[in-house]
């Protein structure tokens, strides 16, 4: 595959979601040299991750019955592994073939399946909630709308994403890439135009600051 940054920008044209990923992937853009996949300091940080699984346990655990959770963008399931206990069934949904066949032989469980999906273009799984973590702030509006119009199948959806520190615009537009809208003091709203997402209830889980004042992680709990 060829490196995306030896094309002159402006002769870039944007690339299929699929071959982004695998690039992000196999050159290590997200760091995790030593490791096969790694899918960044949003996985494995444990500032970040511990508050994160304990409001996501909290959430699980309230119902009477454990319900189907849809993981849309399960990377290399560090954080994944620990809720698929608290689900009568945990979906794992991500594009990359190579990273969901390792995925497959590491992590095993009656209940647990992994499908190489694109979630932009493809039909979902069926579930109860859908689980979209630290995945449309990689994406351009077009393909975050597209994955919007999909989301109301699900009666919860918890989206987590990297904003920028108070005020900001929301929902600038992107190419889809390892980067995010944060270099563009925006980051994504759903609930805000163009996605205009309908929901009965909204809720802040849980509000993480960055290191560096690289802005915040927001965890937000949406009833359809």
């Amino acid at each position: 595959m060829n490196n995306r940054e030896d094309i002159p920008k402006k002769q870039r044209e944007p690339w299929p979601i699929k071959e982004v990923m695998e690039q992000v992937y196999a050159m290590k853009l997200w760091g995790g040299r030593a490791v096969d996949f790694y899918s960044g300091s949003g996985s494995h940080d444990s500032e970040l991750v511990t508050p994160y699984i304990e409001v996501l346990t909290s959430f699980l655990t309230s119902f009477k019955s454990p319900i189907t959770l849809c993981d849309l963008g399960c990377g290399d399931f560090n954080v994944g592994k620990d809720l698929v206990k608290y689900t009568s069934k945990y979906i794992a949904v991500d594009i990359v073939p190579d990273l969901i066949e390792r995925n497959r032989k590491k992590f095993k469980e009656d209940h647990l399946e992994f499908h190489c999906l694109d979630v932009v273009a493809d039909d979902l799984p069926e579930g109860d909630c859908a689980l979209v973590r630290q995945v449309l702030q990689h994406l351009s509006n077009s393909e975050v709308q597209r994955i919007v119009d999909k989301l109301s199948e699900f009666k919860y959806v918890i989206l987590t994403e990297h904003l920028p520190d108070g005020a900001f615009e929301a929902n600038k537009d992107i190419i889809t890439g390892q980067g995010i809208r944060l270099k563009k003091q925006s980051g994504i709203d759903l609930l805000c135009p163009p996605f205009n997402f309908k929901v009965l209830n909204e809720k802040v889980l849980l509000s993480v600051a960055v290191s560096d004042h690289k802005g915040v992680i927001v965890t937000t709990l949406y009833e359809t």
